[in-house]
Formats: C-alpha cells, sequence, structure tokens
C-alpha cells in the first residue's frame, strides 16, 4: 500500500496513461456499501427491482440528458451492484462514436450503429474533469442516492467504482454477453452474497 502525505492510501486501480475523457466504450460496475443488497433480489433467474433498484434503472437512462456526449449500452442493476458500458462520444475530427468497439447498441432500441473511423488508444492531455468517466459515475451516483433521500430509503455507494477500457468489437461483445447473463449467473458472480 502506498504513502500520500503521510497517510496510507489504496493505489487507483485506473490506466495510468489513458485519459478517461476520451472517445471510446468503458465498462464499469458499482457496488453499494458494504455490497447491501438494496436494489432488489434474483428470483428464477430475473432481477426483481426495489424501489432504488429501479431508480438506479431510471437513472442510468437519463445520463445522456446530463452528458449529451454520452451513448448508454448494455447495463444491468443486480442485487448489490450495476454493470454498465458508458460510451463516450464527443465531436471530434478523428475519433467517432466509440470505434474503438466498431459498433454499439442502442439498447433502448434494440438498433446497433456502426461506425468506420478508429479511434486511438494513445493516451493525451487530460481534459476537463467534468466531461470524463469519474463525472459521469459521480453524476449516476449522486442521482440515485438523492432519490433514496427523498423517499427516506437507507442507501449508500461503495466509494470507488471498477471500470475497464474495452479495447475492440470482440472485447465488447464478450462484456455485452456478460452483462446480459449476470442474472442467470448471480450465484457465481464475484460480488455474489446470499440474500441479506
Amino acid at each position: 500500500m502506498e504513502k500520500f502525505k503521510g497517510k496510507y492510501r489504496i493505489p487507483s486501480a485506473r490506466w495510468a496513461t489513458w485519459d478517461y475523457g476520451n472517445n471510446g466504450a468503458y465498462f464499469i460496475t458499482i457496488c453499494t456499501a458494504n455490497r447491501d443488497h438494496s436494489f432488489g433480489k434474483i428470483v428464477k433467474e430475473e432481477m426483481i427491482l426495489s424501489a432504488i433498484g429501479q431508480s438506479a434503472l431510471d437513472c442510468w437512462h437519463e445520463i445522456p440528458a446530463h452528458f449529451p456526449f454520452v451513448v448508454l449500452d448494455q447495463f444491468v442493476v443486480m442485487p448489490n451492484h450495476v454493470h454498465g458500458i458508458v460510451v463516450i462520444d464527443k465531436p471530434v475530427e478523428t475519433q467517432n462514436l466509440a470505434s474503438v468497439i466498431g459498433e454499439t447498441q442502442d439498447v433502448a432500441s434494440g438498433s446497433v450503429k456502426e461506425t468506420h473511423n478508429h479511434a486511438s488508444l494513445r493516451g493525451n492531455k487530460f481534459g476537463p474533469q467534468s466531461k470524463n468517466l469519474a463525472s459521469i459515475v459521480r453524476g449516476y451516483k449522486i442521482g440515485v442516492t438523492k432519490y433514496a433521500r427523498q423517499n427516506n430509503i437507507p442507501f449508500a455507494w461503495q466509494p470507488r467504482y471498477h471500470d475497464h477500457v474495452i479495447r475492440n468489437a470482440d472485447e465488447c461483445e464478450r462484456v455485452r454477453n456478460y452483462i446480459h447473463g449476470n442474472p442467470r449467473k448471480w450465484a457465481e458472480d464475484k460480488f455474489y452474497s446470499p440474500h441479506q
């Protein structure tokens, strides 16, 4: 464990040379505090959402209203975490809609968007901190937390989140399948804990 200003801190899991404001596709996982089963339960391999679980789903779909450069892909709410793919698609001449993955799926309409330009995976100067993955996740978490407070629902998020930069179309398809199949494989999930 590293020390910062004389105090121990957990090293960042972020890709140190990557600008998380870059156009690209990001697989994120956000857990509840203590992995509490706040979002509902799995019944017969299907997720049954609680009120806060429904809010987690609703707030996900609202992300593009707050971050117009975001395209949403596969997403699932689980009892104690959410998985999703966030695609950052800022208008840049040399980059186009998460061309890292080749295509994205508009989950709401079921349509698939193909892209033809290839985004660079090289790091560059870090852009505004209000237009990166951390700000998107922060905004999402705030939305769900606000709903919980307004409705007197005890709820908290784990302070950090997990992310992975998706580097190609094959990897994107594997991540989509993992997210889609997560409720059916709940007992095998690394975030699994018996119902609380």
